[in-house]
């Protein structure tokens, strides 16, 4: 969090002149609790959009509505208190402000998007990179600069959140292979027959044993992509290519709850024909099985930026 509510927006926000609206959020990127919510007043501006109010919460509270940060930022948007008494608005229309509520936090951090879109409004470029780096820096810095500031962190903190939000973000043409699918799916071949280990990272210590995740970001990490540590965050690592688009090296998901995507458990390397390589479980060794099961989740084309753009913790 860097000021107030970690507003983690991204481009593509407006597509051809249009605003918010022509941006659908990826199948069940958003849990199902809050789903109509970010629909809804993801299109409250024009410098927004669904899939970008998304990639916020993500990355600020990993939609979790009672986490505190260090800095005392609260709730799902992670609002300061201060802030919240001058920007958080009755979302629901119940009678009072709460912080904690997402019904209440969600359309409040919409409405401060807005409101620093507005802010800066005639400046030059992109109105979302514009708004993103005045969250960052603050309003005055990008007027006074006519643009985003030349200021290392403001400018890495916009490439960062335009990236992300296109993990949130429902595809709207095939997407691009991932020049490094091939060496990671050769990093996993060579692991086949390996002993499941719950929590293997693949080291000496773990007799070079793997669970799921930790196979998928040792695949990646061979080829200089670092992943995060557990399946439900790999699934923001990039854009996510339909089932008859999978091609190989996709990492693909499985959930006991198709609207979740922070319930997935389970992730494997897609290696063509209907199969992947996954470390299935205890008792099991790193293996062929079949992707279309009845929990198949959906899938993620990894990207470098796409990886790198990944909090750390969520």
């Amino acid at each position: 969090m860097v000021l107030v509510i970690g507003v983690y927006m991204v481009a593509g926000n407006i597509v051809n002149g249009v605003g918010g609206g022509s941006v659908g959020l990826a199948k069940g990127a958003v849990p199902g609790a809050y789903r109509a919510l970010i629909q809804k007043w993801g299109n409250r501006c024009s410098a927004i959009n669904p899939a970008l109010l998304a990639a916020q919460l993500y990355q600020e509270s990993g939609f979790d509505p009672d986490v505190v940060s260090h800095a005392d930022a609260r709730g799902i948007a992670q609002f300061i208190p201060s802030t919240w008494a001058s920007h958080g608005i009755d979302g629901d229309g119940d009678g009072d402000r709460d912080i904690w509520d997402p019904n209440d936090a969600i359309p409040s951090a919409a409405s401060y998007d807005c409101a620093l879109a507005k802010d800066v409004k005639n400046v030059p470029g992109d109105v979302t990179n514009n708004m993103l780096a005045a969250y960052n820096a603050g309003p005055y810095r990008v007027i006074r600069s006519g643009g985003v500031p030349a200021i290392r962190e403001t400018q890495n903190y916009v490439k960062t959140i335009r990236t992300l939000e296109k993990s949130f973000a429902a595809p709207v043409t095939r997407v691009d292979p991932s020049k490094q699918a091939a060496g990671a799916i050769y990093f996993a071949q060579k692991k086949l027959g390996t002993p499941y280990l719950w929590g293997g990272n693949g080291t000496a210590e773990q007799g070079g044993r793997f669970d799921c995740s930790g196979l998928t970001k040792a695949a990646y990490e061979s080829v200089g992509i670092t992943l995060p540590r557990v399946a439900n965050d790999q699934y923001n690592a990039g854009p996510h290519p339909s089932r008859d688009e999978l091609l190989p090296g996709d990492l693909v998901f499985f959930s006991p709850d198709k609207n979740n995507s922070r319930a997935i458990d389970h992730v494997g390397i897609y290696v063509g024909g209907g199969y992947m390589i996954d470390a299935p479980f205890t008792g099991a060794v790193i293996r062929f099985d079949p992707v279309d099961t009845r929990k198949y989740f959906g899938a993620t084309r990894v990207t470098e930026d796409g990886a790198k753009a990944l909090p750390t913790t969520v």
